[in-house]
C-alpha cells in the first residue's frame, strides 16, 4: 500500500509549525526529493525575493527509500534560493540525517520566517518546536552538535551551521556528523533566519516496504552484490582519496588557480600518503560501503589535525588550486572548515584566486596585516580562512565569493574569478575534459562537479581515445546526464552505495520499497529528472538569467592548459556547438529557453501561463 507524503513546515516569524499533505500535482510530476523541493521553492518564492530575507524559504528533503533498509539512500538534499548565485541552490549531504527525516514522517522539511534571537528547530516523537539557541550561537558545528546530543542523547540527530553560516559567509555549509550540505550558501540561509540547528530527536524505527516479498528479495540481492564489488572495497580502504592520482595522470587536476595541470610534489597528495594518517572508517545509515576516511595527523606543524575526510575536491582546494602538496595542512584545512561551517570547494577556490591577485600586484600584501598570502603559504591561508569565517578585515569581502568579491576589487580581478553563475568550480579542469565544460556552463546551481557527472569521459576509453577532448557530440550525453542526477536526488541515492546495481534491480528496489509503479517504470526516469532540470531552469530565467550566463571562465578559451600530461595544450575552442546540442536535445530555443511545446510535453506548460502553479 503507497503511504502519504507529509510536509512540515515551520515559521520562524510566527513560531508556527504545521504538518501538511504533499500537493498532489507535485507528487504525479515530480514524486519525491529534489523533485518535491523544487516544485515547492518554485511556487512558493516570487520573482526578486531577497536570498537573505525571511522571504525564502529552507527545504530540507528526505528521499522515499531512506531507511527501508536499501543501502546508499539515506542522504538528505537541501534548497533554497542561493545568496551566493541568486539562481536556484540544491545541496546534498549524507550521514543519519535523511533517515530521521523519515523516521519522523517527514518527507520535506520547510523552513521560512526570520527568528528575532537565535533558535533551533527540535523535531522529537511529540512534535516539533522552536527553542531558544542564543547560547549556541558563536559555537562551532562540532561543539554545537556536542552540546546538543548532550541535552537530548547520542540518538537525536543534529544539522548546524558554524560561524560562517553566523555571519552570512556567501558560501557557508550545513554540517551533519562531520558531513555537509555544502554548496551554494544554504548554510548562509539558516543564519540569515537565526537558525542555528535543526535536532530530529527520535528512535531509529525501519520504515516498512511496500510489497514486503519482493523488497526482501531485492534488498537480499543487493546486498549480495554490494559486499563482493570492487568498488565498494576500494572505497572502503581509500574513499575518494585515490580520484587524486587518476586526475593528475590524465591532466585534469587544476593547479594555481587553474593555470596548470602540475603540482611538484603532487605525489604527496596520493591516496598513501592520506593512508599514514587514517585511523579508521565511517558511512552514512544502512550502508555497507564506509566510504568515509577518518584521518589523523600524528606528528609535525600539524599533529592532532583530525577530520572525516578529506575527499577528493577538499584535496584539491587546499593542495593543487594553493600550491600545497602536504597532506597534514590539507586535513587541517578541511577539519577547520568543517568546524567554521564553510564550503571547502568554494574557500579553497577563493584561497587560490586570493593568491593569483597578490602575486599580479591586484591585492597589496599590506591587505593581509602580518599574514603571509601566497602559494603555498599554508598558516596564512589557514588564518585568512578563520578571517573569512568571522567577516574580520579582507575576510568580509572574500567571504562574499569570487564573483562578487572580484566585482569590488576591479582592477582586472574579474578575469581571474573561477565561477560559472557565481558558484566557484570544482577540481575537474574542463580544457581536460570537454563535457564536464559544458555541464558546468548549463548546470542550473552554476560551477558544481556532481550536477550532472559525464562519466563516459572520465572513466575508460573517454580520455584513451580523445572522446573527453572534443567538442562534438558532447550535448546529448550532458543533458542525459544531468537528467539521471536529478532522477537520482529524487531517490537521494549515493552512487557508492549503490555499486553494482544496474537499473533491472533497482526498479525493483524502487517498486518493492514504494509501491509506485511509475517511479519504478525505468522508462519514466529521465523524464522525471527532465522536468526537474527544466523547472530549475524556469526558476532561473524567472530571476533574470539570460544565455550570457551558460558560459565558462575566458581563461578557459584563451590559455592552452599547461603541464598537464596528455591534456597539455588543450582549450576550449568555442562552447556554442556544445550548446547549440544541449538546447536542442532539451527543446530550449537557441537563448536557452524551455519551449511552451517542450513544457507541455512534460506537464509543465501551466508554469508559463501566468499561474506561477501546477494543475491540481
Amino acid at each position: 500500500m503507497e503511504r502519504d507524503l507529509y510536509l512540515l513546515r515551520a515559521n520562524l516569524s510566527t513560531g508556527n509549525i504545521t504538518r501538511e499533505p504533499i500537493n498532489g500535482a507535485y507528487r504525479r510530476l515530480l514524486f519525491a526529493g529534489r523533485g518535491l523541493a523544487m516544485a515547492y521553492l518554485y511556487n512558493e518564492l516570487t520573482q526578486g525575493t531577497d536570498p537573505l530575507g525571511p522571504e525564502n524559504k529552507l527545504i530540507m528533503c528526505a528521499g522515499p527509500l531512506a531507511a527501508t533498509g536499501i543501502q546508499g539512500v539515506p542522504r538528505w538534499v537541501v534548497m533554497t534560493k542561493s545568496p551566493l548565485t541568486g539562481l536556484v541552490a540544491r545541496s546534498v549531504a549524507g550521514g543519519k540525517f535523511g533517515a530521521w527525516l523519515r523516521f519522523a514522517g517527514i518527507d520535506l522539511l520547510l523552513i521560512e520566517g526570520r527568528a528575532e534571537e537565535p533558535c533551533y528547530l527540535y523535531v522529537g516523537s511529540q512534535g516539533a518546536e522552536i527553542r531558544p539557541g542564543k547560547d549556541l550561537w558563536g559555537l562551532s558545528t562540532g561543539e554545537t552538535e556536542t552540546r546538543l546530543k548532550k541535552l537530548y542523547g547520542k540518538r537525536a540527530q543534529v544539522a548546524s551551521i558554524g560561524p560562517a553560516g553566523e555571519n552570512l559567509v556567501r558560501y557557508a555549509a550545513i554540517l551533519h556528523d562531520g558531513r555537509a550540505a555544502a554548496r551554494c550558501g544554504v548554510g548562509t540561509v539558516m543564519g540569515s533566519k537565526n537558525l542555528k540547528a535543526v535536532v530530529l530527536d527520535l528512535p531509529s524505527q525501519g520504515v516498512p516496504p511496500a510489497k514486503p516479498e519482493l523488497f526482501r528479495q531485492a534488498l537480499d540481492e543487493q546486498v549480495v552484490r554490494l559486499k563482493e564489488h570492487p568498488r565498494q572495497k576500494n572505497l572502503n580502504k581509500e574513499g575518494t582519496t585515490a580520484l587524486t592520482e587518476m586526475a593528475v595522470q590524465l591532466g585534469m587536476f587544476p593547479t594555481y588557480n587553474y593555470r596548470s595541470g602540475q603540482l611538484p610534489g603532487a605525489a604527496g597528495l596520493f591516496a598513501a600518503s592520506f593512508q599514514q594518517f587514517k585511523i579508521g572508517n565511517k558511512g552514512c545509515y544502512q550502508c555497507l560501503t564506509r566510504c568515509g576516511q577518518l584521518h589523523r595527523v600524528p606528528v609535525g606543524v600539524f599533529q592532532g589535525a583530525e577530520s572525516e575526510g578529506p575527499e577528493y575536491e577538499t584535496i584539491w582546494s587546499f593542495g593543487g588550486q594553493v600550491g600545497n602538496a602536504d597532506p597534514a595542512a590539507i586535513v587541517a584545512f578541511d577539519q577547520l572548515c568543517d568546524q567554521l561551517g564553510l564550503d571547502t570547494i568554494s574557500t579553497g577556490n577563493v584561497l587560490g584566486f586570493t593568491c593569483e591577485l597578490v602575486e599580479e600586484g591586484i591585492l597589496n600584501r599590506d591587505r593581509f596585516e602580518d599574514l603571509k598570502i601566497g602559494w603555498g603559504k599554508v598558516e596564512g591561508l589557514l588564518e585568512l580562512t578563520r578571517q573569512i569565517a568571522v567577516g574580520k578585515g579582507i575576510g568580509k569581502m572574500l567571504g562574499l565569493g569570487v564573483q562578487q568579491a572580484a566585482k569590488a576589487i576591479g582592477q582586472g580581478a574579474e578575469k581571474l574569478a573561477m565561477h560559472v553563475k557565481g558558484l566557484e568550480l570544482p577540481a575537474y579542469d574542463p580544457r581536460a575534459i570537454k563535457g564536464y565544460g559544458l555541464s558546468y556552463a548549463t548546470s542550473n546551481i552554476g560551477g558544481s562537479h556532481m550536477y550532472g557527472r559525464p562519466r563516459p569521459e572520465i572513466y575508460g576509453a573517454g580520455t584513451e581515445s580523445g572522446f573527453a577532448y572534443a567538442e562534438e557530440g558532447k550535448g546529448e550525453m550532458v543533458a542525459r546526464v544531468q537528467m539521471r542526477q536529478a532522477f537520482d536526488e529524487v531517490l537521494i541515492s549515493c552512487a557508492f552505495g549503490l555499486s553494482g546495481v544496474n537499473d533491472e534491480l533497482l526498479s525493483r528496489l524502487i517498486y518493492g520499497a514504494t509501491g509506485w509503479e511509475e517511479l519504478a517504470d525505468t522508462s519514466n526516469w529521465e523524464l522525471i529528472g527532465e522536468r526537474i532540470i527544466t523547472l530549475e531552469r524556469l526558476f532561473n530565467l524567472r530571476e533574470g538569467l539570460e544565455q550570457a550566463k551558460d558560459r565558462l571562465p575566458d581563461r578557459f578559451f584563451r590559455e592552452p592548459l599547461r603541464e598537464a600530461g596528455p591534456a597539455t595544450g588543450q582549450v576550449i575552442h568555442s562552447l556554442e556547438p556544445m550548446l547549440k546540442e544541449y538546447y536542442q536535445f532539451l527543446g530550449y530555443s537557441s537563448q536557452g529557453i524551455p519551449t511552451y511545446e517542450r513544457l507541455q510535453k512534460l506537464g509543465l506548460d501551466l508554469l508559463t501561463e501566468g499561474t506561477g502553479q501546477l494543475a491540481e
